[in-house]
């Protein structure tokens, strides 16, 4: 990922190269996987178009595209989470978009009403515990919450998405109160305090630190696919779990894209998001970085296949926009740091 200073001169250099050019994508995205790399060339050499890019945290980039205001030289805006680009939606930085290839490629739970916003890839969101140590891992979300559980689950802090996303959606399927009462029980069956990405999550049930943990399948799947330090040398002690399988089918985060409301480039940004929900680009989501592609019938990464198949919980996207509100004040109230 690229430093502030170093988004700020790329940027200046977009606005200074003329960002209308003929054969030109000025991105700005969120995505910080080296993988994604193979995807821009190949969109480039398939169509000539050139991509400037500006990578950084959503939340900067965000704000900047609120800076530049109309004179903003962004084109596509990418981001790894609901939460962030439903935020640039709601701010009116991005624009609807008429694209029957979209439309068509991409379920329409995964698309926004208005046609702002499309996932292009998936991750489910679901639970591993140490099979020496746990006879009876928990099958659902809500069996996180029981008692017997006390002092084992290691788990994202409440300012993350992902930890947002998921008490959102059960917001939604369960309802508030369900939902609060859920968080407190989760809380009282800390391990330690959140703390981490997902990966530490994994790395602490191979230290003994915590027994059941909740993560992103693709930080378990990159592991089997090559090696990560401190976890892929005790990875057969893991066992897995898709929750919910007999009803709300197991949580889903995406990564998205929408046209900016300003793009100087509009055509090559629907162009740029049709390519991404070709088979090519599909494929390469999950081969390239572990993930789940959003259209239907791709063919899976031989580290992705292995985790099984599964029901995805096909809530719409913008229902669990909808109640991060909620869930921010369900996570505060909880305790949940």
């Amino acid at each position: 990922m690229k430093p502030m200073t170093s988004i700020l001169a790329t940027a200046l250099a977009l606005t200074a190269a003329g960002a209308t050019a003929e054969g030109e994508l000025n991105l700005y995205s969120s995505r910080h996987y080296d993988t994604d790399e193979r995807l821009y060339s190949d969109f480039t050499e398939q169509t000539g178009i050139t991509i400037n890019r500006i990578e950084g945290k959503a939340d900067e980039l965000i704000a900047r595209m609120e800076a530049e205001g109309d004179n903003s030289p962004v084109d596509v805006f990418l981001t790894v989470d609901t939460v962030r680009i439903t935020r640039a939606k709601d701010l009116g930085l991005l624009q609807s978009i008429d694209s029957p290839v979209l439309e068509s490629a991409i379920p329409a739970y995964l698309q926004d009403d208005d046609n702002q916003w499309f996932a292009f890839s998936q991750r489910a969101r679901i639970l591993f515990y140490d099979k020496n140590d746990v006879a009876n891992p928990p099958m659902t979300y809500q069996d996180l919450a029981k008692p017997e559980y006390a002092g084992m689950v290691c788990i994202r802090s409440s300012s993350n998405v992902y930890t947002q996303n998921i008490v959102a959606a059960l917001t939604a399927h369960l309802g508030e109160d369900a939902a609060a009462d859920w968080a407190k029980g989760v809380v009282a069956n800390f391990a330690r305090d959140p703390q981490g990405g997902d990966t530490d999550q994994l790395r602490g049930i191979v230290s003994g630190e915590c027994d059941i943990a909740m993560s992103n399948t693709y930080y378990f799947a990159r592991a089997l696919r090559r090696d990560v330090s401190d976890l892929s040398d005790s990875i057969d002690t893991i066992g897995w779990v898709f929750p919910n399988q007999d009803d709300i089918g197991a949580h889903m985060n995406i990564s998205g894209g929408g046209v900016a409301v300003n793009a100087p480039n509009k055509d090559n940004a629907v162009k740029f998001l049709e390519y991404l929900a070709s088979e090519q680009a599909q494929e390469y989501f999950s081969a390239g970085n572990d993930e789940y592609p959003a259209v239907p019938g791709v063919g899976l990464a031989p580290s992705v296949a292995a985790l099984g198949i599964f029901r995805p919980d096909a809530i719409a996207l913008s229902d669990i926009a909808d109640n991060i509100a909620a869930a921010q004040t369900i996570l505060n109230e909880a305790g949940w740091k």
